[in-house]
């Protein structure tokens, strides 16, 4: 029987898969912030109300992380995406079904408890499939889906609703997730499994992964063993302090438009979709920038990891001066320089798992760094629901660039060049 043509590059096909399914899995939980104007109306909830459904996705997706990192070190990537895929594909498809925010806050604890394995099982892909000089590139890559999928939600959640209902939106969102997950069990295999890889590729992506051999009890991947390093939580901590900014563009603009600055549903379809354009591009560049600083300035990777993180506080001051636009296409403008900043750093962060701890941890550290995340997010939407309507959104919209501006010195306190995983390359532009 005749051997199947390799495919060139298949690396960079793997991470388009990926992307993938990083868009399908944002699309899905974009989906509440897209239908709000009309299901908060619908369901006569108040701010209040709608914050409880929106933390309980968060408080979900916030335990689970670290146990969703644990399962697909122990399961592999392949066969743990695709359950967790299932999953929340299913979950987002029961929103339909709600009849009030109690249940539908259950639906959304459902569907962050099957949504908590995408970026672990993501950074898992790009440990197995890239050397490591090419890491933050394919991070920067498959980071584009969360922007992407926030970015698809509003306009398809909007002509779901004008055709039919917000109930649909869910169903039509859900659907695409199962087509992605049929896409994902029958495309992915590990390099060194996969019929269409060459030997040439093959070679180089081993080659660039400098890992040493372990006994399999080296191999299992150990809670403690992180929580104990120094190194976690200079990844945590910056993690924990910036996700509220995603969190907030993910869950609250559609609703900031509409009872801010006035802009009606077909406004919110044509522009409230921007800052997540904005979003794929600041993920895209991010993966750059490690390597441009290491070209060009001479820095270390650990350093520029740390330069590129302080270039997305930075401009986090961005939406800070939202208060200052005097209408709602120049608070857009600034939810985009918003949106930009904040996928430039979350890409560096996301990467330093990589960088920092060994391919049979990667998941697992990923998974809790996404805890502490999340915690960050679901705290401030707590205290988004019970003072937007009291003191205000453009007060809590500071306060992003401030946690921000934290985190860079955080991180540049704590970590060390001597922190890298003593077994990785020297990443360099290329």
């Amino acid at each position: 029987m005749p051997s199947r043509r390799t495919i060139k590059h298949l690396r960079w096909w793997i991470i388009g898969l990926v992307m993938l399914g990083t868009t399908v899995n944002y699309l899905a939980r974009s989906s509440l912030g897209a239908a709000a104007p009309t299901l908060t109306k619908d369901m006569s909830l108040t701010t209040q109300e709608y914050s409880y459904i929106v933390a309980g996705f968060q408080l979900a997706y916030t335990v689970v992380q670290p146990f969703a990192g644990y399962i697909l070190d122990l399961l592999g990537t392949k066969v743990g995406l695709f359950v967790f895929a299932i999953g929340w594909s299913l979950a987002n498809m029961a929103h339909a079904f709600a009849g009030g925010w109690v249940s539908m806050a259950f639906f959304r604890g459902l569907l962050g408890l099957s949504e908590g394995g995408v970026i672990p099982a993501s950074m898992k892909a790009v440990s197995e499939w890239f050397p490591d000089k090419e890491r933050s590139v394919a991070t920067g890559w498959f980071n584009i889906g969360s922007a992407l999928g926030s970015m698809v939600a509003p306009p398809l959640v909007v002509w779901c609703i004008l055709v039919g209902s917000w109930h649909w939106a869910f169903i039509v969102t859900g659907a695409v997730g199962l087509v992605w997950a049929a896409a994902w069990w029958f495309g992915y295999r590990a390099p060194q499994e996969h019929p269409r890889i060459g030997a040439e590729e093959l070679a180089y992506i081993e080659a660039g992964q400098h890992r040493p051999e372990l006994t399999a009890e080296q191999r299992k991947p150990a809670w403690g063993a992180i929580l104990r390093t120094r190194k976690f939580w200079a990844i945590a901590i910056p993690r924990f302090l910036a996700d509220p900014a995603w969190q907030t563009f993910t869950f609250w603009i559609p609703l900031y438009l509409v009872t801010v600055r006035g802009m009606d549903l077909k406004q919110i379809a044509l522009f409230a979709w921007l800052p997540f354009l904005a979003a794929d591009l600041g993920s895209i560049v991010g993966g750059y920038l490690s390597p441009f600083f290491m070209k060009f300035a001479g820095a270390s990777l650990i350093r520029a990891r740390k330069m590129t993180v302080l270039c997305g506080a930075v401009l986090m001051i961005g939406p800070a001066c939202i208060s200052l636009a005097p209408d709602a296409y120049w608070a857009i403008a600034l939810f985009c320089v918003g949106g930009f900043a904040h996928q430039v750093l979350s890409g560096a962060l996301i990467t330093l798992s990589a960088d920092l701890f060994p391919q049979h941890q990667v998941g697992t550290a990923t998974g809790m760094g996404g805890t502490a995340a999340w915690t960050g997010g679901l705290l401030f939407s707590l205290l988004v629901g019970a003072l937007a309507n009291t003191i205000g959104y453009n007060p809590l919209f500071v306060c992003l660039a401030v946690f921000d501006l934290i985190g860079a010195v955080i991180i540049w306190s704590l970590l060390r060049d001597r922190d890298v995983y003593e077994t990785s390359a020297p990443e360099a532009a290329g």
